[in-house]
């Protein structure tokens, strides 16, 4: 009668455990679907926005602005598409990963155990993973912030230490740089420590430049020597009688 009693008991304790367990990961299934479709909102407005358009004082000059450039147009679009897709992402990822984890624990703390043994397993794997994968944790950060702070996008012209190019796409890892003589270029954001955009603010060609551009040589000055002229004839004399030797 006593072990049908702690089996009875057993059996109620692990079904608690068990439903408290599986209540947490509904709840936290509910909190990632519903950060996800925020995260979705917020893309889908980025992608179609049209303020510029819609603002009450420019609708005189829609017609006008859809209008402009076509290809200017569309390299806007791919660029404000890129990037919000990017961002979006990005912030995927991260609510993926903050929400697994946070339930992860709170489903080890249903089922009583002690997860500070657990947590510091994990800074030492985080630690060592840190040192090991630390110039791909560089070049993913650098990506983010170039993102975030719209440095370049597709279509701008930019220059580095390596090459002189159009951008092709961003990525979180690798840039991608279609060079002047057609080469393409793949740069890790890393490693991109100066960069210039010609695309932003009032880039002005050197003249070095533009005679590069247009293939044409500057001829040298002329010299002292030539703007003078020809030096004059020395004079020459000329004696058909053939000199003495002094005595």
């Amino acid at each position: 009668m006593l072990a049908s009693n702690i089996f009875v008991g057993s059996n109620d304790g692990i079904l608690e455990h068990l439903a408290l367990a599986g209540i947490t990961v509904a709840v936290g299934l509910v909190v990632w679907l519903v950060l996800h479709y925020l995260i979705r909102i917020v893309v889908k407005r980025a992608l179609t926005d049209n303020s510029m358009m819609e603002h009450r004082s420019l609708r005189w000059a829609a017609p006008v602005l859809r209008n402009i450039d076509p290809v200017v147009r569309a390299l806007e679009n791919e660029r404000r598409v890129q990037r919000a897709r990017t961002i979006g992402s990005l912030l995927n990822s991260i609510v993926t990963a903050v929400v697994a984890v946070v339930t992860g624990f709170y489903v080890l703390i249903a089922f009583q155990i002690d997860i500070a043994p657990l947590l510091a397993s994990v800074g030492v794997l985080g630690i060592a993973i840190g040192f090991g994968c630390q110039q791909l944790i560089r070049d993913f950060l650098a990506g983010i912030f170039i993102t975030i702070e719209d440095q370049y996008g597709i279509g701008d012209v930019i220059q580095t230490s390596e090459v002189i190019g159009t951008v092709e796409s961003v990525g979180l890892r690798i840039t991608r740089v279609l060079a002047e003589d057609g080469a393409l270029w793949y740069l890790r954001n890393g490693e991109i420590l100066r960069l210039g955009n010609r695309s932003k603010g009032n880039y002005q060609p050197l003249a070095e430049d533009a005679m590069a551009a247009t293939g044409t040589q500057s001829s040298p000055a002329p010299s002292a020597a030539s703007a003078a002229g020809p030096a004059p004839a020395s004079s020459v004399r000329m004696t058909n009688e053939p000199t003495e030797s002094a005595e």
